[in-house]
C-alpha cells in the first residue's frame, strides 16, 4: 500500500504543472514579428510534453513570480513544441534536437543566450541578465 501511495504521488508530481500568467505565444513568425515592432528580445522555450525536466522548469521556474514579472515586461515568451512538425524550421534554424532549451534572441530572432537542459530559477535569472554570447551551445 506504501509504494502504491508513494507512486501515485511521484506521478501527481512529474505531471502536474501549475498554471502560468506568463502570456506564452506558440506561433513563432507572429511573435518574431511581435518582437521586432516592439524592439523587445525573445525567450524561446523548446519543449514537450513528455519531457520531465520541460514539466519540472514549468514548477520551479516559470511559475515564480520573479521570473513572471521579469519575462512579461521585457520579452516576448514563444513556447515551442519540439514534436510539432509545424515547428521544423524554428527547430532547424536554433539547431535544436531536444529540449527543454531556452534561448534569448534579439528583436530579429538572432540567439544572444541559451542553456541545454533543465535549469533552476537562479541560472535561469542569471541567463536573462547576462550581457554576453552564451557558450553553452552553437545553434
Amino acid at each position: 500500500m506504501t509504494f502504491l501511495v508513494l507512486a501515485l504521488a511521484y506521478a501527481w508530481y512529474s505531471f502536474y504543472v501549475p498554471t502560468s500568467s506568463i502570456a506564452w505565444a506558440d506561433n513563432y513568425t507572429s511573435a518574431q514579428h511581435q518582437a521586432a515592432d516592439t524592439g523587445k528580445p525573445m525567450i524561446l522555450y523548446f519543449s514537450g510534453e513528455w519531457c520531465v525536466p520541460c514539466r519540472i522548469m514549468k514548477r520551479q521556474v516559470w511559475a515564480d513570480e520573479e521570473v513572471k514579472t521579469s519575462v512579461s515586461s521585457q520579452f516576448i515568451p514563444v513556447e515551442i513544441d519540439v514534436d510539432n512538425p509545424d515547428n521544423a524550421a524554428v527547430l532547424a534554424r536554433y539547431n535544436v534536437g531536444g529540449s527543454p532549451v531556452t534561448i534569448i534572441t534579439d528583436p530579429q530572432g538572432n540567439a544572444l543566450r541559451w542553456r541545454v537542459g533543465g535549469i533552476g530559477k537562479s541560472e535561469f535569472l542569471e541567463l536573462l541578465r547576462a550581457p554576453s554570447v552564451s557558450s553553452a551551445m552553437d545553434p
